[in-house]
């Protein structure tokens, strides 16, 4: 059976990810502070803001769920089938 190793990012890319992340967020967020409408306004924007980001992590979540099952399922089919096939004698 093939061995599937854990896939890792390299610290420069984990650096980078979030730099941009805190990046946008903290300029877009003085961007609002900074908007001459009223407050109630820049609340408005801000509550999007927030809602925004906040959806962005529960799709990021649920996708590499999907795809860490996904993988599982695919590796116990796997394992399934060369279980059988070492049953009846397999393709050698």
């Amino acid at each position: 059976m093939q061995q599937m190793g854990n896939q890792r990012d390299s610290n420069a890319w984990i650096f980078q990810t979030w730099a941009s992340f805190m990046i946008s967020v903290g300029i877009t967020s003085i961007g609002i502070v900074y908007l001459p409408v009223d407050l109630w306004v820049k609340g408005f924007v801000g509550m999007g803001l927030g809602f925004s980001v906040s959806s962005t992590f529960t799709l990021a979540k649920t996708q590499r769920d999907l795809h860490e099952s996904t993988k599982l399922t695919s590796r116990i089919e796997e394992a399934k089938v060369e279980q059988i096939l070492s049953q009846h004698g397999g393709i050698k």
